[in-house]
């Protein structure tokens, strides 16, 4: 476990209490994502799964490892493993293990539960909103799903193959994580696994069944082109997307690789690794646009032009103002 997540694992006294069972994730700053892959046992998230995942866990810390396991979540024993990852790598769950003991428990972050406590934001993610949100959370730091974080956050084709797709990945391992040796059929599962999470793969038998099967599909990120064997990523507006999931976003980064400072640069903020610009495929014009339209309503916010370089400048720490904007945004909602 890392020295910046074992800084946030609760007392045991506060494991003792539900309520109090939640980690917080925000001060985390590690940047660039662990080595993990195929920890998704080939399974999408599908619709409820995270929800399920997480209601289970805060009713029973150890669910994920008990013997009757797949009675309580009525998956396979499979899917209880991926509903487990899911959940870690959506970061609505964490990890913990206190000294001496043999099994780690899972518990409640705190976004999990301003999300989805059955008096949270939105607790069943009926907002297209709260996919986009989840989506961030996947890839923000720290990440567990290295090859999504891949696709989405360093791999600059707006086309691609399948293949493509595997050798550019392959060769980032390479560079990344220098001393892992990474399976080629773990890599072949994550490509697959993406593009049924992303995209769908139409099944000849039930087509729809298999295209609602991930509700990520909605957010239309990646398409099939017509020649049915290259994918493309859709870069530029999204009407799904609130112009203040961007602003959370933008915040979030900006805590995260901004050492303090209150501004920090749109090409940052576009171009950067892990950027909002990267993660929701946006254009400079897309980004400005959902800034301005968050600065004409909270004066914490604002857009300046110093020395020909437009920044975003907040006047509170920004996960407090993210927060803030959620609050203020599933409310209004």
């Amino acid at each position: 476990m890392s020295a910046d997540l074992q800084n946030f694992i609760p007392s045991q006294s506060s494991l003792n209490d539900p309520q109090q069972r939640e980690l917080d994730l925000t001060s985390l700053t590690i940047q660039h994502p662990q080595a993990a892959f195929a920890r998704h046992e080939t399974f999408h998230p599908r619709f409820g799964w995270i929800k399920k995942g997480f209601d289970r866990s805060r009713q029973n810390s150890n669910v994920f490892l008990k013997e009757d396991a797949t009675t309580i979540l009525g998956v396979g024993k499979n899917m209880v493993r991926s509903i487990r990852y899911w959940c870690s790598a959506f970061k609505v769950l964490a990890e913990t293990q206190e000294k001496n003991a043999r099994t780690k428990e899972i518990v409640a972050t705190s976004f999990g539960a301003r999300l989805l406590a059955d008096d949270g934001w939105d607790p069943y993610i009926e907002d297209p909103a709260s996919l986009w949100l989840l989506h961030w959370y996947l890839l923000k730091p720290p990440c567990i799903a290295t090859t999504w974080y891949f696709a989405f956050a360093c791999f600059k084709r707006a086309e691609f193959s399948v293949d493509s797709l595997y050798n550019a990945l392959e060769e980032y391992i390479r560079q990344q994580f220098p001393k892992q040796n990474v399976a080629e059929s773990s890599l072949q599962k994550d490509i697959l696994c993406l593009l049924h999470m992303y995209v769908g793969l139409k099944s000849r038998s039930n087509a729809m069944e298999e295209m609602l099967d991930s509700p990520f599909t909605t957010l239309g990120l990646i398409q099939l082109e017509s020649d049915g064997k290259h994918y493309s990523f859709h870069v530029g507006y999204k009407n799904t997307l609130p112009p203040e999931i961007i602003v959370v976003a933008c915040l979030e980064f900006a805590k995260n690789v901004g050492k303090g400072e209150r501004t920090i640069s749109i090409p940052r903020l576009m171009y950067e690794e892990g950027s909002p610009g990267t993660v929701f495929k946006l254009t400079e014009s897309a980004l400005i646009d959902a800034i301005e339209q968050v600065t004409q309503s909270d004066q914490r916010l604002s857009l300046s032009n110093t020395a020909g370089i437009i920044q975003l400048a907040f006047t509170q720490h920004p996960t407090v103002l993210a927060e803030s904007l959620l609050n203020q945004y599933y409310q209004h909602d």
